[in-house]
């Protein structure tokens, strides 16, 4: 196979391990740095062109499109779909993942377990949203946030007021959840390609930092999950239409609840935490799945 990679730095672990799975298994992978690409949208000839030459042959497309490059790497990804290529995971399923709140309330409609989550734009109503979400302490996440960046603790009632007043004077939109303080500071983080789970990770956080992401500086290792978390994770990534994603939860008293489905999971921690070839796990979904025009949408949506 002829695979091409959207992303914008090739030296990432993640990246390089993609790049050594498939040549390992006999397939070329190319990477294009995803905002380098410009496009011919016509009808009949649709092209992706990429340092003067188009983008042809490539039998899929591996985006690891960063979140700050949403919108426009979504309009390259679409691209590719509109010309028939098979993309590892879909225009329209990342742009829900990417959207904190569409992901909540499309996660919420399969009736998947998440955190109580509040949300408003009127400041006013501060009060009434820290009841929804059963009073301090709550987290307050940033709509636009990523790798705990964006995320506060408000530990009173006071302090989380303060906080939320401050975020929707300047505009900016924010969620509301309740703090699950019996996960005391560890996730899970759940690997799934196509309908497996293929691995697994506790994250502890620092001594001082309730958030878990391991470039907040937090620790991994390798765990055992209960049938219902494993359910809750493939039944996340369904909701979302991801074939490859890691589905973050934590151990609540009432059960998992996910915190995020994250379209373009990282591989090292989770490769060095449980010694399991997931790039290569990938490379294998797309052996068996990549085939012309086989995307669902073919940029719809």
């Amino acid at each position: 196979m002829n695979i091409l990679m959207l992303a914008r730095n090739p030296n990432l672990y993640s990246h390089k391990r993609l790049v050594e799975a498939a040549e390992q298994r006999g397939h070329s992978l190319d990477i294009a740095n995803t905002l380098q690409c410009y496009m011919n949208i016509t009808s009949h000839r649709p092209a992706v062109i990429y340092k003067g030459e188009p983008l042809r042959g490539y039998d899929a497309v591996i985006p690891r499109i960063g979140a700050s490059v949403t919108f426009y790497g979504l309009a390259v990804l679409r691209q590719f779909e509109m010309m028939g290529v098979y993309p590892l995971n879909e225009s329209v399923a990342i742009g829900r993942s990417r959207d904190k709140l569409r992901s909540l309330q499309l996660l919420a409609r399969d009736g998947l377990g998440l955190p109580v989550t509040a949300f408003a734009s009127d400041p006013k109503q501060t009060d009434e949203v820290l009841k929804i979400a059963g009073g301090a302490p709550v987290v307050i996440k940033l709509l636009e946030g990523t790798q705990g960046i964006g995320v506060v603790l408000g530990e009173t009632h006071k302090s989380a007021k303060s906080v939320i007043e401050a975020f929707r004077g300047a505009k900016v939109n924010i969620l509301v959840q309740e703090f699950i303080k019996e996960a005391g500071g560890t996730d899970i983080r759940a690997l799934v390609v196509g309908d497996k789970i293929v691995a697994v990770m506790e994250r502890t956080g620092a001594a001082d930092d309730f958030r878990s992401n391991l470039h907040r500086g937090g620790t991994a290792k390798t765990i055992k999950i209960t049938p219902e978390e494993r359910s809750t994770a493939i039944r996340a990534a369904k909701a979302m239409g991801l074939n490859v994603c890691g589905v973050d939860m934590l151990r609540s008293n009432h059960g998992p609840v996910i915190m995020e489905v994250n379209s373009s999971p990282g591989l090292e921690g989770v490769e060095k935490a449980t010694g399991i070839d997931v790039a290569g796990k990938i490379i294998e979904f797309l052996e068996k799945n990549a085939k012309p025009g086989k995307t669902k949408t073919r940029g719809r949506g």
